[in-house]
């Protein structure tokens, strides 16, 4: 079973993502969806995922400012509609960077980056 936090404030684009996991790898679990950077960084201190879906663009904020509150070692797929924040994305933890809407062969292709031996895809 793989962990997943969803960092997104947009409800119907962190339904869609789940959606799209459960179709590719039935043994992720969401376990967390915290929106805004407050939460996100509330929630990271006190919790730990295998993998961090984070859009960029939060209601209060650029996400990246969590990296600056917190020391994050897990991977990261960004999530965003803006293509402008790639290189910034890609200088953190990030093993992907996908662009609104997400496709599904592109989240299929994100998840085979990831060094979980046990994600059935």
């Amino acid at each position: 079973m793989i962990k997943v936090l969803i960092i997104e404030d947009e409800e119907l684009a962190t339904e869609r993502l789940e959606k799209l996991l459960m179709e590719i790898a039935p043994d992720t679990t969401v376990i967390g969806k915290p929106g805004p950077i407050k939460e996100s960084v509330k929630w990271l201190a006190q919790n730990s995922a295998d993998l961090i879906f984070l859009d960029i663009q939060l209601s209060d904020g650029l996400s990246f400012s969590i990296f600056e509150q917190l020391s994050i070692h897990t991977p990261v797929i960004f999530t965003t509609a803006y293509d402008q924040y790639a290189i910034k994305a890609f200088q953190l933890n990030s093993i992907a960077y996908l662009l609104k809407p997400i496709r599904k062969n592109e989240l299929s292709e994100s998840l085979q980056k990831i060094p979980f031996t046990e994600i059935g895809i």
